[in-house]
């Protein structure tokens, strides 16, 4: 077999990205917290990197101050209206949640127990699990503890009759029986369905369980009625340690002399600037080294604050452009808002609709409203009958739901009805397509919603 070796040229392009690029990139898909939190690193390790001092390297016109003292001001209130002076907070705490285990510590410590007892139920209260179950035995507990195991049964009865109801459960069905007994429902049918028809009442087939029980259809869904109003996780609604989150808008969109603006979150991004001493060792041929190194410091702070600046310039672009799309919706709400993709606004600025699904990954932004997901003003659409414009696939969603709402529930609504009503109001949409948003706004079918 002969082999030809043989050497030939061929020409291509390719896109290398720079380590400037790779920056920029980077930290345009970072959420603002961290944004914050890769500065306060880079500022650790890069010993040329230093924080601006706000009064004195910042923008010190009168306006800046102005807008900084507008955001410090802590404001919650929020007012649907055309209020072109509406007053909010940069930062939207969720609630605080009190730790289960504290909740339930503090009612241990009020029950009229012994000091033996009180330290039972405290360690039993360190054992329970995300959703607040108990989910080791009784024997387990009391080896660990070198106590009876009766002790330990005593005190698990001890947390089962706190609150919230339920709590202290070994399981699911465990746990929707203490709040039954917790309400004094004392229906043995309840605790029947609990035991053998938990699927059943999730898939709504009540035939099945009135034929179990030889009860009427009805008085078979009003068991259900009660069963779905019991809470399955007893420690929902606590902090667990995990949950603290905040929101912080990286801008404000808001109303001015009759325009609609764009203002950058300016107190969200820790100002950047290079150390004045270590500009001076650059200027000393000595010690080359240490200048080499000092230079390579330097530009990596100079990338850095580049960086930065690209990521809140192209935050401002996108946000200045889907104002212009989206007036309306500002102007008028959300039954105003248009559909509009990645693409439209990629297209309308020149760049790539990666940048622009960077440029609102994990972004904010606070309107009259309050402060939304910027991603949340990016829809679809389906064209109108009525209309050269397109409906927005949120707005065909929110009529599903209207119909669904206000329907007979004797008698629901098929989505093949909901179709032909969408249909009548020029929402030119499918059955399948009906089912498909039903589906995604955790609507069951009309089979599954009928009541008797």
């Amino acid at each position: 077999m002969a082999m030809n070796f043989e050497l030939s040229l061929t020409q291509e392009q390719k896109l290398i990205m720079t380590q400037e690029m790779q920056l920029s990139v980077k930290l345009l898909q970072m959420s603002s917290i961290e944004l914050k939190d890769h500065i306060e690193n880079e500022v650790l390790e890069n010993p040329v990197l230093e924080y601006a001092e706000e009064n004195k390297d910042v923008n010190s016109t009168n306006e800046y101050k102005e807008l900084v003292d507008f955001l410090k001001k802590d404001r919650t209130h929020y007012n649907n209206s055309d209020n072109t002076e509406e007053e909010v907070s940069p930062f939207y705490f969720v609630s605080e949640k009190k730790s289960l285990r504290q909740f339930l510590r503090e009612q241990v410590s009020d029950l009229n127990v012994n000091d033996f007892y009180r330290s039972i139920c405290n360690n039993i209260i360190d054992n329970l699990d995300e959703k607040g179950y108990l989910d080791i035995e009784d024997k387990e507990i009391a080896d660990n503890l070198k106590v009876k195991e009766k002790h330990v049964t005593h005190a698990v009865i001890i947390i089962q009759s706190m609150d919230p109801a339920g709590i202290g459960a070994r399981n699911l069905k465990e746990c929707l029986k203490l709040q039954l007994k917790r309400k004094n429902i004392i229906d043995e049918n309840l605790y029947t369905i609990v035991d053998n028809h938990m699927e059943d009442i999730a898939e709504n087939k009540y035939n099945k369980i009135a034929k179990a029980l030889n009860v009427e259809l009805k008085k078979a869904q009003e068991y259900g009625d009660i069963i779905k109003n019991l809470e399955p996780k007893p420690a929902s609604g606590f902090y667990d340690g995990d949950e603290i989150k905040f929101i912080v808008p990286d801008a404000y969109i808001r109303k001015i002399n009759g325009n609609y603006e764009v203002i950058m979150n300016e107190v969200i991004t820790p100002r950047l600037k290079i150390n004045s001493i270590y500009m001076e060792i650059i200027s000393n041929d000595k010690d080359k080294e240490a200048v080499e190194y000092v230079k390579r410091k330097i530009n990596n702070a100079v990338f850095l604050m580049k960086s930065i600046e690209y990521r809140k310039s192209t935050i401002y672009r996108v946000l200045e452009k889907i104002v212009e799309f989206q007036k309306d919706y500002f102007q008028f709400g959300d039954n105003y808002l248009k559909p509009m993709t990645l693409k439209d606004i990629a297209e309308s600025l020149g760049i790539h609709e990666s940048t622009v699904s960077r440029a609102i990954k994990d972004k904010f932004v606070n309107i009259s409203k309050g402060t939304i997901k910027i991603k949340d003003l990016f829809t679809t659409g389906l064209s109108s009958k009525d209309s050269a414009q397109d409906v927005s696939t949120n707005l065909i969603k929110k009529e599903i739901k209207v119909l669904i709402d206000s329907e007979d529930k004797t008698n629901p609504y098929s989505d093949q009805v909901i179709c032909g009503t969408l249909n009548k109001k020029g929402m030119n949409i499918s059955r399948r397509t009906v089912a498909k948003y039903r589906e995604e706004l955790g609507l069951k079918s009309s089979s599954k919603r009928k009541r008797y």
